[in-house]
């Protein structure tokens, strides 16, 4: 099993992976990113996202996608969108290196926070980010806008 910086031609996998991901947390209609979209928004002109992948015999069976964002008051941040593992892989160890990988990159570029969310039934992901010694925040509500919301926000 390799871990490695993600590529444009390993877009199509990772489409499949977050497909798998939204099947597993019961939303599997809810993916509406495209291949090309992917490819202008991590390899375009300004890119907004970046990922590694875990390889094993030529096939990405896991990867774990970040971006850059900046806090107000601490700088730089490092928010990671999601760890993905294929369904046959997980509890195997690759779910951990490629949290570490990300963790790396937070290190090297002095980032202030790493942030992630995790679904409140998501047992196994909780427990691994418990053995991580992560700090749950109770505090914070998430709010959002969907694509609809935003686009009618202004009518």
């Amino acid at each position: 099993m390799n871990i490695r910086k993600g590529l444009i031609t390993d877009l199509p996998q990772v489409l499949n992976l977050v497909k798998e991901l939204a099947a597993y947390e019961k939303a599997p209609n809810e993916v509406a990113v495209t291949i090309a979209e992917m490819e202008r928004d991590g390899f375009g002109e300004n890119p907004v996202f970046r990922f590694f992948v875990a390889e094993t015999d030529g096939k990405i069976v896991g990867i774990s996608l970040y971006y850059i964002k900046y806090s107000t008051w601490k700088g730089k941040c490092i928010f990671l969108e999601d760890i993905i593992v294929t369904e046959t892989q997980r509890k195997s160890g690759i779910g951990k290196k490629l949290f570490d990988e990300v963790v790396k990159v937070a290190k090297e570029m002095n980032a202030r926070r790493m942030e992630w969310q995790v679904l409140e039934w998501n047992e196994p992901a909780i427990k691994f980010y418990e053995k991580v010694n992560s700090n749950f925040d109770g505090e914070w509500v998430n709010c959002k806008l969907v694509e609809k919301q935003i686009q009618e926000y202004f009518k």
